[in-house]
């Protein structure tokens, strides 16, 4: 290319298309390296400079600074310190002859600099919505495929709606109004694109944000929403003024606030609920109408026991159990449901359990034991740690009282130690699985310790968890299952 040529290119592109000179020469700088590759080997790194003023361009060669006595060594990417004058691992660069362009090159160049061209106008018009990221844009539909339906959201950018981020059941046609949530995603290959979804817990808390005045005011916040689009969603509101009933504000008169969000959604039900810092309390409102009796937590594995009558079991699991599901992802917890029956047989099974380590380990009579347990002193930590006035009711020697709880102190500490290498051993078998330390933190958050518990899980189920495709998601379970069979 002349470089007159290609000053007026530049030119016309930056004002035709809005973008900045840099820009465009940068893509011809790109293009032109590209075409000139077929005069080189496939592996040499080429780059191209361009003189903004004057237009005129050249081409130089790169190499890496490697040991020639490598096996890995390789001439057409590799120089030696000898021929370098420089340090291995320094790059050598070497200006080349341009090369002259026949028609086929031509073209070539072409075909790259107006895709990079693209790709610029495109990452511009990207720019311009990332502060609209997750929020709620109208548009009208462009164009309908098989897999998706491409919206204008405004006269000169378009957004891609994937028919997976539909709500079920949803049809829509040419010229069709439609709101969804914006999402600035990074695919492969292509960069940064704009993407609508309607199926997302977004769409609920933005639409509540248009018919509640008081939550754009901050006077209500939406602490936390679980969705199943098109049939159920549960949002955890709080109130940030006593006055106001954060609840009654988002139905609003006769209920047209929440109806008007839930006609958009295709008459979605929506369960508004008081909002808890507690999980338990959380939980219990997640649950309403259904009565919970009461709740057992484990922290380690952030799960809770339920126990509910037999009449609100049903009520309280839902349909399908999507109620109790809801409810799990709202809290951040793994919520078990039990009749009372079972958690009273299951309180007494741990009972029995830790009464045999309270004979065995503090080498106590059965009668004392059992008042321990009786006393309401359920780990070796509460007994190590108990008033000595508890524990007098039923021991009288002071020596023994010391005895008791310097060995229940000893155990509470192996019991810890124990705990302490099991979390160790379980990161390290799921760090076998190269995971990373945020995805770990996710699955032990769902009460996923170990390879065995990702190896009972379904693809599904590890896609709710972490961010993972589909093919990685089978792998890694396949993975984690491996020593089963090897056993």
């Amino acid at each position: 290319m002349e470089s007159n040529e290609i000053l007026a290119v530049v030119d016309s592109v930056s004002t035709e298309k809005g973008l900045e000179k840099d820009v465009i020469f940068q893509a011809i700088e790109i293009a032109i390296a590209s075409a000139s590759q077929r005069h080189f080997h496939e592996d040499a790194d080429l780059y191209v400079s361009i003189d903004r003023d004057t237009g005129e361009y050249t081409t130089h060669r790169n190499w890496i600074v490697f040991d020639e006595s490598d096996e890995e060594y390789h001439h057409e990417t590799h120089v030696s310190e000898k021929e370098s004058q420089l340090k291995v691992g320094e790059v050598y660069s070497k200006p080349q002859d341009n090369v002259e362009f026949g028609r086929i090159e031509t073209q070539a160049a072409r075909q790259v600099m107006l895709q990079k061209v693209r790709e610029a106008e495109r990452e511009k018009i990207v720019e311009q919505f990332r502060s609209q990221n997750n929020k709620l844009v109208s548009g009208s539909v462009k164009r309908v495929t098989r897999d998706n339906i491409i919206v204008d959201i405004t006269h000169e950018a378009e957004a891609l709606l994937p028919r997976d981020k539909l709500m079920p059941g949803e049809i829509y046609k040419i010229n069709d109004r439609i709101r969804a949530v914006l999402q600035i995603v990074e695919v492969e290959g292509r960069g940064p694109q704009l993407m609508l979804n309607r199926s997302c817990p977004e769409m609920v808390t933005e639409l509540f944000n248009i018919e509640v005045p008081e939550i754009n005011e901050d006077v209500i916040e939406i602490r936390g929403i679980a969705r199943d689009a098109g049939s159920r969603s549960k949002i955890a509101v709080k109130t940030n003024d006593g006055r106001i009933d954060p609840v009654g504000a988002c139905v609003g008169m006769r209920g047209s606030r929440v109806q008007a969000v839930s006609s958009e959604l295709g008459n979605e039900r929506i369960d508004i609920i008081i909002y808890d810092d507690n999980p338990a309390q959380l939980v219990i409102n997640a649950l309403s109408p259904a009565k919970v009796e009461s709740i057992v937590m484990d922290e380690d594995s952030r799960s809770m026991d339920i126990a509910v009558n037999e009449d609100n079991l049903a009520l309280a699991i839902g349909s399908r159990g999507q109620n109790i599901r809801l409810a799990s992802r709202l809290v951040g917890w793994d919520l078990n449901i039990i009749s009372n029956e079972e958690a009273e047989a299951k309180v007494k099974v741990d009972e029995t359990e830790f009464l045999a380590k309270i004979i065995g380990t503090l080498e106590v009579k059965e009668d004392v034991a059992e008042k321990i347990i009786s006393s309401g002193l359920l780990s070796f930590d509460e007994i190590a740690y108990a008033d000595d006035s508890l524990l007098k009711e039923f021991i009288e020697s002071d020596d023994e009282i010391v005895r008791i709880k310097s060995a229940s102190e000893d155990a509470a500490l192996l019991e810890a130690m124990g705990a302490v290498t099991e979390e160790e051993d379980n990161l390290e078998s799921l760090a076998d699985l190269n995971l990373n330390e945020d995805d770990i933190t996710k699955l032990s958050n769902k009460g996923i310790k170990n390879k065995d518990d990702l190896a009972e899980l379904s693809i599904d189920e590890l896609q709710e968890i972490i961010e993972i495709s589909s093919d990685d998601a089978s792998k890694m379970i396949m993975k984690a299952r491996e020593h089963w069979f090897n056993e």
